[in-house]
């Protein structure tokens, strides 16, 4: 269940698996790649610890969400925390919101995304790398990258 729903810019959203983040596009789906025609796309990174959809069925613009299960970052102080603990850094831009359920549960497999390959959907392209997922919005420049070590929003 997620507690606050913004699609409007990007949102990070932690459940009590992991991290997720989702970055909401701003321009009108187009065919930025072969995989753009796809409204719903599911995947993994090669080890499986990090899960991420691409979604333009759901929201009015297209949206990245990806979680992580295993990681060992700590919080920084100060920043707010979901009733399961984890961290709900709400400053940040106002994308921030939380959730206490794992992204695509009972969804069916979650085929790899080998590292250095992409998906896109509209002007949002998830990047699997052996340091982690990274996904940009390519029309305003947002991004997020999470990995077992950390994450970052831009």
């Amino acid at each position: 269940m997620i507690v606050d729903v913004t699609v409007s810019a990007d949102q990070l959203i932690k459940s009590a698996v992991g991290v997720a983040v989702v970055v909401a596009a701003s321009a009108v789906l187009g065919a930025t790649s072969a995989r753009a025609d796809d409204t719903y796309q599911q995947f993994a990174s090669p080890s499986g610890s990090i899960r991420c959809i691409l979604n333009g069925q759901d929201a009015r613009l297209p949206i990245a969400l990806c979680q992580i299960g295993d990681h060992t970052y700590a919080v920084e102080a100060g920043v707010a925390r979901d009733q399961n603990g984890g961290a709900c850094p709400w400053s940040s831009r106002k994308y921030v919101t939380c959730t206490y359920s794992a992204i695509g549960s009972g969804f069916g497999s979650w085929p790899p995304l080998a590292y250095g390959q992409t998906r896109s959907l509209g002007a949002i392209t998830c990047d699997s790398e052996p340091a982690g997922m990274t996904c940009t919005d390519s029309s305003t420049g947002h991004f997020f990258r999470v990995s077992r070590e950390s994450y970052q929003l831009g």
